[in-house]
């Protein structure tokens, strides 16, 4: 069994705070657990509950304000700390914290459930009428209230939920001698609480699907028409089902998932006026998923926005040609990663967290470790390896780290092969070469004592039912865009024949 020399964590690690409670901090808070050797393990989660974006609102999301921010991904900045002595109350914040939900009534998981649940934690095998409709009885899809109810047992078992505390916000993170301050923020209904927690190591597993980015050639003439119209311009985070746009006339700006649900949906449906607008020439299809969707015959494909006319409501586009009288633009455009509660110390590059050793370990200072920190691909199940090596290394139980140059050598070898971009941190296609590089690095620790989590080798009929997954989804697009095909000529028969 190695430890880590004690030049790298400088001390026992004794106490240990996680920020977030989806799915990456609960698999973190049992990793952590199962070491038994923290005193104190402290979790912090701004919304009201685990689950993360798959937690759902009742309320619909206020309407989207500076554009020209999204766009540059900086809208989620840091927050003024208060200058008084903490603990303190202060008004309630009015920046926008981007903490609203992602999920609609009727969403679905887009990946198989056997790569997304993690390996001793079976995924419940309920499934809705609506994903048996469309896949069959075994259908792998499951419903994001199932999701949000298997957080919520992670959490809300051994004891783990008096870890948590609710409501509460980190917002700033820093090490002061040889421990993290952590300044907090907890919501009240008139004022706002503020105080402080020092901890020996800081696990940051907050997600990146908070911050909406809307690209920067369609700000011209955007805001204003959000403001003439508030609610007509969305991010695809704020969509809350088909109803609210029957018989509207609709642009879906995107080619990747999120874009394609929404587009075929509202198309499918017959909801919004026929056809409904893609903006995806020009632009690369999501990888998994490929353009399908997007060939339903009651969409349209077009190129670029140019611009955007708020006072006739016209998306112009940079074939010349243009959309008139336009009541709703949807972006399926992605997120943003922010830290604002880190940016002093860990600044976002190129829309990924630099600086990490396997996107683990910050190579400045390995008492601050991330999980999720990777695009889409095996998740939720690749946060549990990230997990427990988090863990083991703060236990002093996994293999020695590497000298801090050979930590930034291993990045800037990625950096090579994958540039210094969102690709660098997609672990596709070497999910086994990754899974087994944490496994082995973790180490087994003590588990034969029965003392941490001990991970599985990897198994190829993970990878194989992720892709399969994502298959059976081309395949139904595919299966219900002929069919909606057949409708369409047959419609325009009986029209002819009424000529």
């Amino acid at each position: 069994m190695s430890r880590i020399p004690q030049q790298q964590t400088k001390k026992p690690i004794k106490r240990v705070a996680v920020i977030g409670a989806g799915p990456a901090g609960a698999i973190t808070i049992d990793a952590l657990a199962q070491e038994r050797t923290f005193d104190l393990i402290r979790v912090f989660e701004r919304r009201e509950g685990p689950g993360g974006c798959w937690i759902g609102d009742n309320d619909r999301p206020q309407p989207l304000t500076n554009f020209a921010s999204l766009s540059d991904r900086t809208a989620d900045s840091p927050v003024p700390i208060p200058h008084a002595a903490l603990p303190a109350l202060t008004p309630k914040l009015e920046q926008p914290r981007f903490t609203e939900s992602s999920v609609y009534p009727y969403l679905e998981t887009n990946v198989d459930a056997l790569p997304m649940q993690f390996s001793q934690e079976p995924f419940p095998s309920e499934k809705s009428e609506f994903s048996i409709t469309l896949h069959g009885p075994n259908t792998p899809f499951r419903h994001w209230k199932t999701v949000r109810g298997y957080i919520e047992g992670l959490v809300n078992r051994n004891g783990y939920q008096d870890l948590v505390s609710y409501h509460t916000t980190v917002e700033r993170v820093e090490k002061v001698g040889d421990e993290w301050k952590v300044t907090l923020r907890k919501e009240g209904e008139q004022k706002d609480y503020w105080w402080v927690e020092c901890f020996d190591a800081v696990v940051v597993a907050s997600g990146h699907y908070w911050v909406p980015w809307i690209p920067q050639y369609a700000v011209e003439g955007l805001e204003a028409l959000e403001k003439q119209r508030p609610g007509s311009v969305i991010h695809s985070k704020h969509f809350r089902g088909r109803d609210l746009y029957q018989g509207k006339k609709v642009v879906v700006v995107g080619a990747s998932v999120s874009a394609a649900d929404i587009a075929y949906d509202l198309a499918h449906s017959r909801t919004a006026q026929i056809p409904v607008h893609a903006i995806t020439i020009g632009h690369t299809f999501n990888g998994y998923f490929g353009d399908e969707a997007f060939k339903h015959p009651r969409i349209k494909n077009h190129p670029s926005i140019s611009r955007i006319c708020p006072k006739t409501r016209t998306v112009h586009l940079v074939d010349g040609t243009s959309i008139p009288n336009v009541d709703h633009i949807i972006f399926g455009t992605g997120y943003s990663w922010t830290l604002p509660f880190l940016s002093h110390a860990v600044p976002v590059r190129n829309n990924r967290v630099p600086d990490l050793y396997q996107h683990v370990v910050w190579q400045k200072d390995p008492s601050l470790l991330f999980v999720g920190a990777v695009g889409a691909g095996l998740t939720f199940k690749v946060f549990e390896w990230q997990a427990v090596y988090a863990a083991r290394i703060l236990a002093g139980r996994a293999q020695v780290l590497p000298t801090l140059k050979e930590m930034q050598e291993w990045e800037e070898e990625r950096i090579k092969v994958r540039g210094d971009g969102p690709k660098f941190s997609l672990i596709f296609p070497e999910f086994e070469e990754y899974f087994e590089t944490l496994r082995r690095l973790a180490g087994e620790g003590e588990t034969a004592r029965g003392v941490g989590r001990k991970l599985p080798r990897f198994r190829p009929e993970w990878f194989r039912a992720f892709m399969e997954g994502h298959d059976l989804r081309k395949r139904m697009w595919k299966r219900v865009n002929e069919q909606a095909r057949e409708e369409e000529e047959e419609k325009e028969a009986k029209a002819k024949a009424k000529l």
